[in-house]
């Protein structure tokens, strides 16, 4: 079932390559919550699983070039 919602980087709001802003404005979430999440997940996995989710969604996820600015 198509929800009409897609996965975009975003450009506005980029910290390393704009993954975790993308996410958070996917499930429409402060980014600064899902940046900390996302540390918290990453440090109580041991770095790997986080770091490499990470880079998987860079590659994964198209850029928005519509990208709204906060």
């Amino acid at each position: 079932m198509e929800t009409g919602k897609k996965e975009f980087k975003l450009s506005a709001d980029v910290k390393v390559a704009g993954v975790i802003a993308g996410l958070a404005e996917y499930f429409d979430i402060d980014v600064n919550l899902a940046r900390i999440a996302y540390a918290v997940f990453t440090v109580a996995t041991f770095f790997a699983p986080g770091i490499v989710a990470y880079i998987i969604l860079m590659f994964a996820m198209v850029k928005n070039r519509e990208a709204k600015c906060a």
